[in-house]
């Protein structure tokens, strides 16, 4: 049995929060104008998402790193999600004992400002860029779906599998299907042999 404390947790995660997306990019001599702010405030203007946590690592041509974290969460907001976050991640690992572990682990990780990532995390990603170049980690909640989310549990569905289809994967897969085509129609054009008697 789930304690009530936890359960409250998990069932807050349920309707409160959409799916999330963790998105980890690199970039050779970054060139920002504001390009990227502006793209995501205008999709959290909109109500499409919100920013749970970013990280930004820059490391300048002479090798000085610096940093810097957004969110668009409170601190009672963060602690709440670190929390139901935590519940979750520790009913799948412990049972019920490790969700109640989970959820404080989670609300301690959220005070603290982690989510996970720490100064040392930090300090690696410092350290696998070269100079001259910058890594970004966004964890975005996709608001969007949150209704649809409730919608499909009250209907009793259940998740098969998800994944997200980017227009780059679709180009190569089409290039992968054409060489399977051509493959195939040279493979016909070859003249038949009769099966030895």
């Amino acid at each position: 049995m789930v304690p009530d404390s936890v359960r409250g947790d998990m069932d807050m995660a349920k309707v409160l929060y959409g799916p999330m997306h963790l998105l980890v990019v690199g970039f050779k001599n970054p060139d920002f104008h504001g390009q990227i702010r502006r793209a995501l405030g205008s999709a959290m203007e909109a109500g499409t998402v919100r920013l749970i946590d970013l990280r930004f690592v820059y490391k300048d041509a002479d090798g000085n790193v610096s940093s810097m974290e957004a969110s668009q969460l409170s601190d009672e907001e963060r602690e709440r999600f670190g929390s139901a976050v935590g519940a979750l991640m520790g009913l799948g690992a412990g049972g019920e004992e490790g969700a109640r572990r989970g959820a404080e682990a989670g609300a301690m990780a959220a005070a603290h400002r982690t989510f996970g990532m720490n100064e040392e995390n930090v300090r690696r990603i410092s350290e696998i860029i070269p100079n001259n170049s910058a890594a970004a980690v966004f964890l975005i909640e996709h608001l969007w779906a949150k209704d649809l989310k409730e919608a499909l549990r009250d209907a009793n569905a259940y998740l098969i599998a998800e994944g997200i289809v980017t227009p780059e994967a679709l180009v190569m897969a089409g290039a992968a299907l054409e060489e399977a085509v051509e493959a195939a129609e040279e493979e016909e054009k070859k003249p038949m042999v009769a099966p030895a008697q």
